[in-house]
């Protein structure tokens, strides 16, 4: 059995500028401060003779890896990305960037910003664009009714606000 996978989709290759800032902050600190920190404490480790059993030299050498690995990334994604800073011509409608409250049968209320697969955080209500609920919101106006297949079933929720930062 093979370890092969293949590589996962990037997704849309939408940001917001808020996004893209902490894209570029991250690259930042981890190029500029913590790979040479890393780097600093490897050769520390190397000067202090047999590498083969130095703990400290391996877990340098990994953690220096594992900082290329996610600086490489970055780089090659933020080239790809689009920063959507502009509204959209129809603030009436939803599309990428906006704040939507939406209203369920039950008459409970949540609000969630679209933003970009590079974004993603539950926490902040940020949702992907590439997400169920994101597909089925763009597009829709006020009031509009939008249906999601879950996978407890059909669900559906009322747009109650759209909002543009």
């Amino acid at each position: 059995m093979s370890r092969y996978r293949p590589p996962r989709s990037a997704g849309t290759p939408l940001i917001t500028p808020e996004g893209e800032a902490r894209l570029r902050a991250e690259l930042h600190e981890l190029w500029h401060v913590k790979r040479p920190k890393v780097t600093q404490s490897v050769s520390e480790a190397a000067a202090q003779g047999d590498r083969s059993e130095n703990a400290e030299y391996t877990y340098g050498k990994k953690m220096l890896r594992e900082i290329d690995s996610r600086v490489r990334f970055l780089t090659k994604r933020l080239e790809s990305l689009k920063v959507v800073s502009e509204r959209p011509s129809d603030p009436n409608k939803v599309y990428f960037g906006a704040w939507v409250t939406l209203e369920d049968d039950e008459g409970e209320q949540s609000r969630y910003r679209i933003v970009g697969p590079d974004e993603l955080d539950l926490k902040q209500n940020h949702i992907s664009i590439d997400s169920p609920l994101a597909r089925a919101l763009v597009g829709k106006a006020l009031d509009a009714e939008v249906l999601v297949h879950t996978p407890t079933g059909e669900k559906s929720w009322y747009v109650v606000e759209i909002e543009y930062p």
